[in-house]
């Protein structure tokens, strides 16, 4: 299974947010956490941006998003274990 994670331009382009309503969002825990690609780099995994587009697309409410949010973090520590 092939794992993309996507640069920040990237994922602005995805989800068409700015860089601080990304940001923004990681604080009220409707979007993912950055994953540390190196001392100057960060990314978001693919999976985890288009199913927060399929989300909000789908009208779910913030609290179903911030559900959302913690059920991905918890696949995060399973693809360690792999």
């Amino acid at each position: 299974m092939t794992h993309t994670i996507l640069r920040l331009p990237a994922t602005k382009s995805q989800s068409g947010y700015s860089r601080s309503t990304i940001y923004l969002r990681i604080v009220q825990g409707l979007w993912t956490k950055q994953i540390s690609l190196g001392p100057r780099a960060i990314g978001w995994p693919a999976n985890e941006v288009a199913a927060l587009n399929a989300a909000r697309i789908a009208g779910m409410s913030d609290e179903q998003i911030r559900e959302l949010v913690k059920t991905l973090h918890a696949k995060r520590g399973e693809l360690a274990t792999i």
